[in-house]
């Protein structure tokens, strides 16, 4: 099995959710709508899913975006010696415990300074073929996140994980979740046509 990728640390979280910062320098691996988990003991796991990511400014890239014929060097430092971290917020969908996995909030967050990992290829797999895609009711009850997108992101990632059939499933339940709610099926349905 590879080595875990390390995608940061927990900034802040809730039993619904965390944030997790990291460093310019390793933002090349979380994306948008990634699985990502964080271990809390051997026997304990809250996994979650990028629905946003974001770069606070400084006082420093305020005054450089103002100024004119910004090196290079300048730019590279900035970026890679940046002090503000790069933020992943990441709604809570589920968690393993003693070797189960569970689509229900988790029992109590990850701690700050936490270590995020991001999922790999067998643990995706083993998470969202867990059940009934019981997680998709986390993942739609979001408000203030495009939720077609982040659906879409996160199927055509899971897909690559998941047996052919699974992505065909994962639609059928989507579907018959958001029959009593055609605006917001319609927009789903939008997004997931980008990946089909």
């Amino acid at each position: 099995m590879p080595s875990p990728i390390e995608i940061g640390r927990l900034l802040r979280a809730g039993t619904t959710g965390f944030v997790a910062g990291c460093s310019v320098s390793q933002f090349d691996a979380p994306s948008f709508g990634a699985l990502v988990r964080a271990p809390l003991g051997e026997a304990y796991h809250v996994y979650g899913l990028i629905y946003d990511i974001h770069i606070d400014d400084d006082g420093l890239v305020r005054q450089l975006v103002t100024a004119e014929n910004v090196s290079p060097e300048v730019m590279k430092d900035n970026r890679e010696r940046r002090i503000v971290p790069v933020e992943m917020s990441v709604l809570s969908v589920g968690y393993e415990q003693e070797g189960r996995v569970f689509h229900l909030l988790p029992p109590r967050p990850p701690l700050s300074l936490d270590v995020i990992y991001l999922c790999n290829d067998t643990e995706v797999r083993r998470f969202t073929s867990s059940g009934r895609f019981g997680y998709f009711r986390h993942i739609l009850r979001v408000n203030d996140a495009p939720l077609g997108e982040i659906l879409a992101a996160h199927i055509q990632q899971a897909s690559a994980a998941n047996p052919p059939a699974w992505k065909d499933q994962a639609i059928q339940e989507l579907i018959a979740l958001l029959r009593d709610d055609y605006p917001t099926l319609m927009s789903v349905l939008s997004a997931l046509g980008e990946i089909v």
